[in-house]
């Protein structure tokens, strides 16, 4: 049952910097023993009394404790609480003997003293000149917070995010407030433009504002680069720009031009998009004409096999088809080569040759991909060393820099990369400035799947250009046919539906037009009649992956009723986040990447232990830990989208496909997620909506011009 809690802090046992988590001992107004109290209690002093709206709880480690959602203080009023609060450190150069003196001279109108007089301290024996100046800066230091704090409540911000707004901007805080409120939807994380245009509006912004069409702007822009686009036609963003901001006209024309005069945006006037000028943000303009002038300086040198081509012939020990002799013998002839092809047509068996055959010539390869998932099964694949992309370059958490560049450049005489198609603008252009021009570069990928999360198509953009040797695999192994899994999937991919099973089969369609029945069907194969017949693990083993975040069989929804099922709550200890509640065995998900801790988005593990706030995830038989107010990285995993499983294998697959997921049925959405099973894949659904997806191979156009920009 919610309740309130009314008392003063006695002391701060522990407080995250960042998400303002808070454990501390309050004394109830009331009366009675301290309690501990936890929660986002951003910024509370000891001293303080304060008004807590939440739950009481029993926690398995810590006992009873009051769990606070929100609060709001006051300043303490008696002569302890008083002194507490000035000793608690929110003024430097007052500990608590000086505390102790100032209210023995002042009493309790000590802080009002502060406020209105504070120069008056010097009437306290033992404060000289040089620490009057301290406290006295500090605790206008503390004021000035305090009234920035003020105006970011006025303006509808919590505390939390008010306090991450002043630990940013400093004393800086109300002149950003008021000059230029939309700085904070590019400077602080949690703030997107729309916050940033409610705050600027109740400070009084006019509707017309050039500084919100200039937000509006980039915003847009920001919106496309993760719809996958890296630019706009100009005339598509100025008619969405004066429908979100809900102006007349192009009144957005103007200011956009001044915008890219100003370099803020970028304006591609050669080039047309769509036969008119294409607008970027200034990061995917870089990065496209990056890519283009890298592969450019890369083309124009000799390959480093030159002079050696017999000797990079492997010798007989793999047997290679004709395409795949072809694909090896011009991964040393050509400075850009493109090996594409489905599963069965092996990519792998090309691989495992290319490097025995560089190891022969003492050539040095390198071998990566963009995701860790991809890179282990890389390594696994050819027995070689592989990296991610990000790890390869060296990247640094702290500058967020890569430590490989074009001043300080790869060493290798072939890069090969695998998932290509999974690498975006942004990062194919930082992988190209580190690459020599002496060095040759193979993408490896399926072109069918699909494109990248990140902005832009490079892979097939590359293709596309005629700049790039293709080498398409299209001939399926004969031990590869006999897999249901395999041919279904080329099937898939030519516009054709899946055969039926009949018996033993690794690729089944159980019809179930109702996504309620679907949603029933998948739970009871997950836990038990997957399990029973193919011995495998529901929750290791199993993947569900739908198309769709939202609806009965969307990802959310799945997640909340497999948990159920598969992991239920035992009266354990459990961690809350964004409605999701976490237990010991849970498999989730990391949502982003964090380089620090070197988990990345997609990464899948299993909770194995919560201990307070704190919540250990085992990725691959590495622990890693999440600290109070980083549990928002992670998400659950018992379900999750055919996007996110980019990159992965699992022994089996389950696809719900229903009529309700009408807006993404697409063939390549289909294709890439019967590929990402090894052992089983069940399709659940209509033969209706299955039919939809395969029919639609009419992928949506991601907005760039890169490959204009090679050709």
């Amino acid at each position: 049952m919610p309740a309130e809690l009314e008392g003063s802090i006695e002391s701060i046992t522990y407080s995250h910097p960042d998400s303002g988590f808070t454990v501390a001992r309050l004394r109830p107004l009331e009366g009675g023993p301290p309690v501990t109290v936890v929660g986002p209690l951003q910024g509370v002093r000891a001293g303080e009394t304060v008004r807590l709206l939440g739950i009481w709880r029993e926690h398995p480690t810590y006992g009873r404790q009051f769990k606070a959602d929100s609060f709001s203080s006051k300043p303490p009023v008696t002569t302890e609480g008083i002194a507490a609060y000035l000793s608690s450190g929110l003024i430097k150069g007052v500990g608590p003997e000086l505390a102790r003196r100032i209210v023995a001279r002042f009493g309790s109108a000590s802080l009002e003293v502060m406020d209105s007089d504070i120069r008056r301290l010097k009437e306290i024996p033992g404060i000289g000149p040089k620490r009057l100046r301290l406290v006295v800066e500090a605790w206008e230091q503390q004021r000035r917070n305090r009234d920035a704090m003020v105006a970011l409540a006025s303006r509808g911000l919590g505390r939390a995010m008010a306090a991450k707004i002043i630990r940013h901007y400093g004393d800086n805080t109300l002149q950003v407030l008021t000059r230029t409120p939309y700085r904070l939807a590019a400077d602080i994380p949690g703030i997107g433009f729309q916050t940033a245009d409610s705050i600027a509006a109740r400070g009084g912004a006019a509707p017309d504002d050039p500084a919100r069409i200039e937000a509006a702007l980039a915003y847009l822009l920001q919106r496309a680069g993760e719809e996958g686009h890296v630019a706009s036609p100009r005339s598509v963003l100025i008619a969405r720009c004066s429908g979100l901001l809900g102006l007349e006209g192009e009144v957005a024309a103007p200011v956009l031009d001044r915008a890219c005069r100003e370099g803020k945006l970028c304006c591609e006037g050669t080039l047309l998009l769509g036969g008119e000028p294409a607008v970027y943000l200034p990061a995917y303009y870089r990065a496209e004409t990056e890519i283009a002038a890298h592969l450019r300086r890369l083309l124009k040198s000799p390959p480093p096999a030159a002079g050696r081509r017999k000797a990079a012939l492997p010798k007989p020990t793999l047997a290679l088809t004709a395409d795949q002799r072809r694909a090896v013998a011009c991964a040393f002839t050509d400075k850009l080569l493109v090996i594409t092809g489905g599963p069965g047509t092996g990519k792998t068996t090309i691989l495992q040759s290319l490097t025995r055959s560089a190891a022969q010539c003492g050539l040095t390869v390198l071998l990566a991909a963009p995701t860790g998932r991809a890179a282990k099964r890389l390594s696994e694949a050819t027995g070689a060393l592989a990296k991610t992309i990000h790890r390869l370059l060296e990247f640094n958490p702290q500058s967020g820099e890569f430590r490989k560049n074009s001043l300080d450049p790869l060493t290798c005489d072939l890069m090969v990369v695998d998932e290509a198609s999974m690498v975006d603008t942004l990062l194919m252009s930082r992988l190209l400035a580190a690459l020599p021009s002496s060095a040759s570069l193979i993408l490896v990928g399926d072109i069918h799947q699909l494109p990248s999360v990140g902005a832009g198509n490079v892979l097939q953009d590359i293709i596309a250009s005629g700049k790039a040797g293709v080498i398409e695999l299209t001939e399926i192994f004969r031990q590869a046919a006999e897999s249901r899994i395999v041919t279904n999937a080329h099937r898939i991919r030519r516009g054709q539906m899946p055969e039926e099973s009949r018996g033993e089969s690794d690729f089944y369609f159980i019809k179930q037009e109702d996504p309620q029945q679907a949603h029933a069907t998948i739970l009871e194969l997950v836990r038990n009649r997957i399990p029973r017949k193919f011995g495998l693990d529901p929750i290791r083993d199993i993947q569900v992956l739908t198309p769709m975040k939202r609806g009965r069989v969307g990802v959310e929804n799945l997640n909340r009723s497999l948990q159920a099922l598969l992991n239920p709550s035992a009266g354990g200890a459990e961690k809350s986040s964004h409605r999701l509640s976490f237990r010991v065995n849970d498999k989730v998900m990391q949502v982003r990447n964090n380089y620090t801790r070197e988990t990345f988005n997609g990464d899948v593990g299993e909770i194995s232990a919560l201990r307070g706030e704190e919540i250990e995830v085992l990725f691959d038989r590495r622990r890693v830990l999440y600290r109070a107010g980083e549990a928002d990285e992670l998400t659950l995993a018992y379900a999750v989208s055919i996007h996110k499983a980019q990159g992965s294998e699992f022994p089996a697959v389950v696809i719900p496909l229903v009529t309700e997921h009408y807006p993404l049925l697409q063939r390549n959405l289909v294709y890439t997620a019967v590929t990402r099973a090894r052992k089983l894949v069940v399709l659940v659904g209509s033969r209706r909506a299955l039919g939809m997806a395969i029919k639609n191979d009419k992928t949506r156009r991601r907005y760039s011009l890169l490959g204009e920009r090679l050709a």
